[in-house]
């Protein structure tokens, strides 16, 4: 092969690369609109409440229908508080570098932002979480993931169901196990070997809502997922139910309890 070649050749593995990236940033901002999207309805879901027990406790003087008014205000604070921290956790991910990262609180924050939606689907939320170590992760990528199949499993239940969401770890193993796993359709045996190919899908569109059909989410979920050296894999039985796994890299104790560094006097 000429030199010329070579350098041709290199400069395409290059450009490919960089292409790649921009697909999973403008993947990324996607997930990011649909999310706001979701926040903004919660929010006005919110207000919508405070404003209507607001104006019940000004029209009524009794005690009984104000208190009851009160106590619905303060449910939906607490709700409004509970969103504002789930945006905040959103923005301490957006690092571009892997952390350690405790996948309990990022699963937590992540349901906060669904609840409304699975609500509506009438699709009930299990938790196992063992007690597992902090992953290596960039946490704004593995929400990303997150995000992505609980929205799959809800589209494969539409007449409600289950999703379980469960944590483990095998102290042998430097991973931990992340598995989203419903109750839905499930996948038949022909498309589960394509399930990740980019382009790919068994969806027939968007549906109300908006989201899915596109043939890209478990496409970018396995990019993301083997960038940061783990596994994901997935396991499916028609009529009863979807699972998938991610096996993701233990962040080492060094990185996971940093030394503190002293305190510097400076003169004066």
């Amino acid at each position: 092969m000429h030199s010329g070649d070579s350098v041709t050749a290199s400069e395409l593995q290059q450009q490919v690369k960089l292409l790649q990236e921009e697909l999973r940033e403008s993947q990324s901002m996607a997930a990011l609109g649909e999310l706001a999207s979701t926040t903004t309805h919660e929010f006005n879901n919110v207000l919508t409440t405070i404003l209507n027990y607001a104006k019940l406790g000004l029209r009524h003087k009794d005690e009984p229908t104000r208190t009851k008014a009160l106590e619905k205000i303060m449910g939906a604070a607490e709700r409004a508080n509970k969103i504002t921290n789930s945006v905040l956790g959103l923005a301490r991910n957006r690092s571009n570098d892997p952390a350690p990262t405790n996948l309990s609180e990022l699963i937590d924050e992540t349901l906060v932002l669904l609840e409304r939606e699975l609500s509506k689907y009438r699709v009930a939320v299990q938790r196992e979480f063992a007690e597992v170590p902090k992953a290596m992760v960039i946490g704004n990528q593995i929400q990303q993931v997150l995000l992505n199949l609980l929205t799959n499993a809800r589209q494969a239940m539409p007449n409600g169901g289950q999703v379980l969401i469960k944590l483990s770890h095998e102290p042998e193993a430097p991973l931990v196990e992340l598995t989203v796993r419903d109750t839905g359709s499930g996948i038949d045996a022909a498309s589960l070997p394509k399930i990740f190919e980019r382009g790919f899908s068994t969806k027939r569109g968007p549906d109300e809502s908006g989201k899915g059909g596109a043939g890209l989410g478990l496409a970018a979920c396995r990019e993301i997922v083997e960038a940061h050296g783990g596994r994901i894999r997935v396991a499916s039985t028609v009529g009863r139910g979807t699972a998938f796994t991610l096996r993701l890299p233990v962040a080492s104790e060094a990185a996971s309890n940093p030394t503190s560094q002293p305190v510097v006097a400076l003169g004066v």
